[in-house]
């Protein structure tokens, strides 16, 4: 594994949040409005690597007036793309050894779609989604039926008020297939440990992903705590191989985005990915933008 290639494929650090935030609404952002891929839409047909998707979405959870938030219950466009990005063989992060066949990656926000964790899941060897409470019904939905659709296909061709935290470790709402695992995880009120591996000698992540969570500045600390707190539990094992953390985002509010990267600023060293390693629809102007941090 080579960090130090990953870094130098990656270039200039981030070293002053205004500036990156000038610069990249300094772009020709198209109008994307919010970003939903079809937010009237209950079911989305989608075909991410070669592999094809059903994935159902709720427009009714997303219009409600629930308390907490509601925009996991659609697909984003982000979502599809950065999937696409990060499990193509060339990616960056696979090319240099950070992620491989034994790797465990965590991703924080991960909506009712599982899209990344169906996509990224084969290719390593532990994924856990997490979210709030409300989308597992149909997150758990989308990961079954994806996964089982997979398993045929193959048997015939051969988101603020401070709150007390306490352990996320929950025996409801828990979904398993195969190497993808599904956990309620609520960045205020939960505190992040290694029993969300499910494993009692593994100890942290190797990356942890967040994909267009970046929306409400009230849960731009929690979210950044909780990408720190995720990252720490590697170094207080006694591992030397940090967590990568990935932060992928549609460029919406100039201030929020700056808000946010002040507060992750703080805790990480920050690279901005750059075009000649993004996929198509992901770089310059394209209107989304993927940032990857590791622990000062």
């Amino acid at each position: 594994m080579s960090l130090e290639a990953v870094v130098e494929t990656l270039g200039p650090e981030v070293d002053y949040p205004e500036e990156e935030s000038f610069i990249l609404f300094s772009q020709s952002i198209p109008s994307q409005n919010l970003g939903f891929v079809d937010s009237k839409a209950t079911i989305l047909d989608l075909s991410i690597g070669g592999r094809d998707l059903t994935i159902h979405q709720s427009p009714t959870i997303l219009s409600s007036n629930r308390g907490g938030g509601t925009t996991g219950a659609v697909v984003w466009k982000i979502t599809p793309l950065f999937a696409s990005w990060i499990t193509h063989p060339s990616n960056l992060l696979f090319k240099h050894g950070i992620l491989n066949t034994t790797s465990t990656i965590l991703e924080l926000g991960c909506g009712i779609s599982g899209i990344i964790g169906l996509t990224l899941g084969p290719l390593i060897k532990l994924y856990i989604l997490t979210d709030q409470e409300y989308v597992m019904k149909y997150l758990n939905r989308n990961l079954g039926e994806n996964q089982a659709d997979s398993s045929s296909s193959a048997s015939k061709s051969r988101k603020s008020t401070s709150k007390t935290k306490k352990d996320v470790m929950r025996p409801t709402s828990t979904h398993a297939v195969s190497n993808i695992i599904a956990k309620p995880l609520d960045w205020e009120t939960d505190q992040i440990t290694s029993s969300l591996t499910g494993s009692e000698t593994k100890i942290g992540f190797d990356a942890v992903i967040a994909c267009d969570c970046i929306y409400n500045d009230a849960l731009i600390k929690p979210l950044v705590d909780t990408c720190r707190d995720a990252c720490q539990l590697r170094l207080a094992g006694g591992k030397d191989t940090p967590t990568v953390c990935i932060v992928a985002q549609q460029l919406r509010s100039a201030e929020v985005f700056e808000d946010w990267l002040k507060e992750f600023h703080k805790a990480f060293r920050v690279w901005r990915v750059p075009d000649q390693v993004l996929a198509g629809g992901l770089g310059s102007d394209s209107g989304f933008v993927i940032h990857i941090g590791l622990l000062r």
